[in-house]
Formats: structure tokens, sequence, C-alpha cells
């Protein structure tokens, strides 16, 4: 399994390292201030390089970021309502850490479990299995992983179809989610 590169900051000024997942500092660099530009500020007398224009075309604007947000609660809350497969490992339910944090695997139905089996070269073991609501899983066992901890469904399926669901606010109990702020100014 594969780790992402740890990020610390000062804790809130305590001088004492903080782990920080990646996924708080996506969280942190898709928030621009109220009533920030897109549009790279040159320097005075300068003009702005080429490569910042070229991405700013390719930056979706409010509009397409409202409607992903929009696109993906109705996602979220189907999958709250929805029975999905978690199989059983060792104990407990399949998960894989990766980049600071841990996924519990669930799947839609057999057969993407089937794809996840043959993908991993393991599909003559047995693989059992529980069926779970998704509500469960973001409301108790994200909470009780102890670390941080998200619903990754259909990973074997590709970008098109795969789903994650990362501790971040909105999707799991706030006190959980990574891009939010401990008492006494640490972040998760």
């Amino acid at each position: 399994m594969c780790q992402g590169s740890a990020v610390t900051d000062s804790g809130g000024g305590t001088g004492v390292p903080v782990r920080r997942s990646r996924l708080a500092e996506y969280a942190e660099m898709t928030e621009r201030p109220p009533g920030a530009s897109r549009r790279p500020v040159a320097a005075e007398g300068a003009e702005a390089p080429a490569r910042a224009e070229a991405n700013e075309a390719a930056e979706p604007t409010d509009a397409e970021v409202a409607a992903r947000r929009r696109e993906f609660a109705a996602l979220l809350e189907t999958f709250r309502d929805t029975a999905v497969l978690v199989p059983l490992r060792d104990g407990g339910w399949l998960t894989a850490d990766f980049g600071g944090v841990r996924w519990i695997l669930a799947f839609t139905d057999e057969s993407a479990l089937a794809r996840y089996a043959l993908a991993r070269d393991e599909a003559d073991r047995e693989w059992p299995y529980q069926a779970v609501l998704g509500a469960r899983l973001l409301d108790v066992a994200v909470p009780e992983a102890g670390v941080p901890c998200g619903v990754a469904v259909d990973v074997a399926d590709g970008t098109e179809r795969a789903v994650l669901f990362p501790p971040a606010s909105g999707v799991v109990p706030d006190a959980f989610a990574v891009d939010r702020v401990r008492q006494g100014g640490a972040p998760r």
C-alpha cells in the first residue's frame, strides 16, 4: 500500500509537529477568499506568465463548481441510503491505507467485488462480505477507525465509475473531518 508524503505544521503555535493529511491541503487549495480573483496578479509593469494564463483556461467556472457540488451531494445522499457490500478480511472490514487516509473498500454489487478480486489476482479465494448501509459506514465506521478514514466504492472500476467519499466535512461527521480545525487551532 502506498503512503503519501507527510506534511506537518506547527500544531497551532505549540511547536509540536502535527501530521496532516494531504486531503486537508487539497481542501484548502479549493477555497478562495471572498472577492478573490481567479486571474493571476502580475507585479507592477510585468506580464503574467503564459503558463498561468493557460492554467486559468482549464479552471472550472463558479457555476461548474456549484454544479459539481450539487451532483456530489446527490450522489452522497444516494450512497447514504444504499446498502453496499464490504468484504471481510482478518476479522474486520477490508481497508486500504493511501495518502494518510484509511479507506473502507465497498462495492455496489457482487460483480463489482468480483472485478476487484480479479484485478488483485485473488479470484480463486473466498470473499465473504457484509451488506452495510452507506450511512453506517460514514457515521459509525469512520469515527471508530481512530485515523482519518473515508469510503472507496467500486475501486476496480476506474475513474469513470469508482467513487471516493473522503473524510471531509459534509461527508463524515465534522469531528472526524480532516478539513476541520480542532479546538486549540490544530488541524485534525
